[in-house]
């Protein structure tokens, strides 16, 4: 994800990098960013750390996102939960706005960054694809309009085998999404045994890692005699990274408060 951010923004002209980070025991640290996302020289290295790796901004022609001194105007994280709490810290000790786009947050992760929405702004979602947002939206509605309808819900998600959190981030926000709408109480990951018959108050979670699939998640509304399928598929890492650089533009300049997807899509 890293690459293609770099790769993607070096093409937009509404971006300077100027900061890429990672683990500090990373085995390319110093090595040109660019190169390493396959675009050429960029002049900036890969650092350890936000403050290793702030430097002023080459010469040129000022853009419209980065203010070409030693801190960026934005930060991007893509990262693990550990690392995210680390970077959070720095951008509120610098108070730079921060894109969350980490997965597999926990309980403390989530109250750092709502802590932290009180001082800077903070988007923070699931997932960054413009596309699965807004499928967030068509479940909502499929939900409410379902409400009380003797619908059963399961959502099925498709990940690479390297994904580390299971299910998805965004599978569970799909999940609280539905059954906000519809009031369901349970939530079943998988199922084996005998179980018995399906509770009509649950939503069951169904996680498949195979090969090198950037992402696809399945909600399904089924009732006696009819589906409603709604499918969202990744066919590239791009969209993920496109949806943050969209979402690093629009909290430029914005005031502190936890954002999310849906006001980057104006919904």
């Amino acid at each position: 994800m890293g690459r293609r951010l770099v790769a993607l923004a070096a093409t937009d002209p509404a971006f300077a990098m100027c900061a890429a980070v990672d683990w500090p025991q990373h085995p390319r640290l110093g090595e040109d960013a660019g190169v390493l996302a396959g675009i050429g020289p960029l002049g900036v290295l890969l650092c350890g750390s936000l403050a290793d790796a702030c430097q002023p901004l080459a010469p040129g022609p000022s853009p419209a996102i980065g203010r070409g001194e030693n801190w960026p105007e934005v930060v991007i994280d893509f990262s693990v939960p550990a690392a995210t709490e680390a970077i959070l810290g720095q951008c509120l000790a610098k108070r730079i706005p921060i894109v969350i786009a980490t997965t597999g947050l926990g309980q403390p992760q989530t109250r750092l960054i709502e802590e932290a929405a009180h001082e800077i702004p903070v988007l923070w979602a699931p997932s960054m694809s413009l596309a699965v947002n807004l499928t967030m939206r068509l479940a909502e509605v499929a939900g409410r309009a379902l409400r009380d309808k003797d619908a059963d819900v399961e959502i099925v998600e498709r990940h690479h085998r390297y994904k580390e959190d299971s299910p998805s981030g965004t599978a569970l926000k799909f999940g609280e999404i539905i059954a906000e709408a519809m009031g369901q109480t349970a939530h079943r990951h998988g199922r084996q045994g005998r179980p018995g018959a399906r509770p009509h108050g649950e939503i069951g979670y169904h996680a498949i890692r195979v090969g090198d699939n950037p992402g696809e998640h399945t909600a399904i509304f089924a009732m006696l005699g009819e589906t409603i399928e709604l499918t969202v598929r990744a066919t590239s890492r791009d969209c993920y990274a496109l949806g943050a650089l969209a979402a690093a533009k629009f909290l430029a300049g914005k005031p502190p408060r936890l954002y999310n997807m849906n006001d980057v899509l104006g919904l």
